[in-house]
C-alpha cells in the first residue's frame, strides 16, 4: 500500500466548506420561521469560544515553530501527528463555523432597523471574525508542523 504525504489544507477546500456553512446559516432563519419555532439569538460566548480557540492554536503554532524551525529541535512523531490532526480539524471546523455565522448574519441584514435583528447581526459578525482568526491560527499551526528542510545535507549524491 503506497503512502501519500499529508497535504496542506487547500484554500479551495476551506472556501467550499465556508460556502456550505454560509448556506446552512442562511437557511436556519427561514426554516425555523417555517416551523413556527423561535430563531435563537447568538451569544457572546460563541465569539469568546472562537477567540479562546484562536489563542490556544496561536500559542501551539508559535511554540511548535520556535521548537522545530528556530531551535532545530526534534519532536516526537506522535506529538507532531496530534498537533497536525488538531490543526487540520480546527481549520475544517472553523471554516464551517465562520461561514455559518456569516450566513446567519446575512439572513437578518435586511431588518437592521429593529433591535433584535441588529443584535443578531452584530453578534454573528463578531463570532464569524473570531472563527476566521481561529482558522488563521489553525493554518499557522499546520504550517509550523511541517518538517524543516535540511539545507546542510551533505550525504546526498551531487547531481551533474
Amino acid at each position: 500500500m503506497a503512502r501519500r504525504p499529508l497535504r496542506r489544507s487547500s484554500a479551495v477546500q476551506l472556501a467550499v466548506l465556508g460556502v456550505v456553512g454560509l448556506a446552512v446559516g442562511r437557511a436556519v432563519r427561514p426554516f425555523l420561521e417555517w416551523r413556527d419555532a423561535l430563531v435563537p439569538t447568538v451569544s457572546w460566548v460563541a465569539a469568546g469560544t472562537m477567540l479562546f480557540l484562536a489563542g490556544i492554536l496561536t500559542f501551539l503554532a508559535w511554540t511548535t515553530f520556535q521548537s522545530l524551525h528556530r531551535e532545530h529541535r526534534t519532536m516526537h512523531a506522535a506529538r507532531a501527528l496530534r498537533l497536525l490532526a488538531l490543526a487540520k480539524a480546527s481549520a475544517i471546523v472553523t471554516a464551517l463555523i465562520a461561514g455559518y455565522y456569516v450566513g446567519f448574519a446575512l439572513s437578518f441584514a435586511g431588518d437592521m432597523e429593529l433591535a433584535l435583528p441588529r443584535e443578531r447581526v452584530i453578534r454573528s459578525a463578531a463570532a464569524a471574525v473570531a472563527a476566521l482568526l481561529a482558522l488563521g491560527a489553525a493554518l499557522a499551526l499546520e504550517r509550523a508542523c511541517e518538517v524543516p528542510n535540511d539545507d546542510d545535507d551533505n550525504d546526498a549524491p551531487a547531481k551533474a
